[in-house]
């Protein structure tokens, strides 16, 4: 109710003022640049091989009609076809020859007519392949990716945030020789770009024997400076009498960071927590190092070798691409008002 009466607000008191045409006109045309191809890609992930290939292409999934004609094994496409006295006329197309078609009619097969390709015209029904999706479970081994990339995706997303929050919290809230020096080369590491360290990290992965290993993907992504950078700036506003007043309690360290620390920071840890979901979930660079089997292969990768040298199955790929889309555009559409709130606290102090 509230987001509709937002949406429904004017500046003019009686009719729309000038910046709210403004203002809406820029509010559609940034909906359809943002919304249009993802649109565009889920109708297309519902179309058949066949209607994937028309051209020009619709935005509905339009297949062509075909029929059964006695004398013909398979299935026959319908076109619609322009008689020499104008009439229009249903007939199913046996073959093709250049630009010659040779057609006949359902209900008369017996009967053959040759006519120019550009006098037919393709008889169009609207039909949703749903096998697009249930045959990738049947046909490929579909499950075993999608496991593979929620068990990196969850494992990862949980160390990431104990790994970053110990860190946060030793730097926030302990007085020790160097911390201002351990912290500027923590968040010197965000100049670094990911390629450049791919080979020192390859090496500690094969050595410490984690190839082929779901582990392997996991462990050198846990520790973040972004992470690092955010919740530290987070628990700084936390104020250091709580923790005092817990020390006199005769709290342990640990307990304090576990019992205060933890649940003061949960607007923080709520937006690491998104962006630690996304970051592992799109990954490719490290698992395509890291992985060379396929049945450790995550949604990722198995896209990428998806795709043939010489045929690629696009409805089967369309599918596999709104499937992995549609985990991380729920986590984002629901979560996304912890992001302002998290990163807006973070930077209070």
């Amino acid at each position: 109710m509230r987001a509709l009466n937002f949406l429904t607000r004017t500046r003019g008191r009686q009719r729309l003022d000038w910046t709210d045409w403004l203002s809406y006109l820029y509010l559609g045309v940034g909906l359809f640049t943002l919304f249009a191809p993802i649109v565009w890609l889920l109708m297309s992930s519902l179309k058949t091989e066949s209607a994937l290939s028309q051209f020009p292409p619709t935005f509905l999934p339009y297949s062509q009609k075909t029929v059964q004609v006695a004398g013909h094994d398979k299935p026959l496409p319908l076109f619609t076809v322009r008689q020499t006295d104008g009439s229009l006329r249903e007939m199913a197309q046996v073959r093709r020859i250049g630009i010659m078609a040779t057609l006949v009619d359902p209900v008369q097969p017996q009967q053959e007519i040759r006519v120019n390709i550009n006098d037919r015209k393709p008889v169009n029904e609207l039909t949703f392949a749903w096998g697009n999706y249930t045959d990738l479970f049947a046909k490929f081994s579909f499950g075993r990716y999608l496991w593979n990339s929620v068990f990196i995706t969850v494992v990862a997303t949980l160390l990431t945030l104990l790994i970053n929050s110990m860190a946060a919290f030793a730097l926030s809230k302990y007085q020790f020789r160097g911390q201002k020096a351990v912290f500027l080369l923590i968040i010197a590491t965000l100049m670094i770009p990911p390629t450049i360290i791919l080979v020192p990290v390859f090496l500690v992965i094969n050595s410490v024997g984690l190839l082929n290993s779901l582990w392997g993907v996991i462990l050198p992504a846990i520790a973040t400076p972004t992470g690092v950078f955010l919740l530290r700036q987070y628990m700084l506003t936390i104020p250091d009498e709580l923790l005092e007043a817990a020390r006199m309690d005769h709290a342990s360290e640990w307990r304090i960071y576990w019992k205060i620390i933890l649940p003061l920071s949960a607007p923080a840890l709520a937006v690491l927590a998104i962006f630690s979901v996304m970051w592992r979930w799109n990954d490719f660079l490290l698992p395509l190092i890291v992985l060379s089997r396929s049945e450790y292969f995550t949604l990722q990768l198995a896209l990428n070798s998806f795709q043939g040298e010489l045929n690629t199955q696009w409805h089967y790929l369309l599918a596999m691409t709104v499937i992995t889309l549609v985990p991380i555009t729920l986590v984002f559409a629901f979560l996304q008002k912890y992001i302002t709130t998290g990163i807006a606290s973070a930077g209070v102090k």
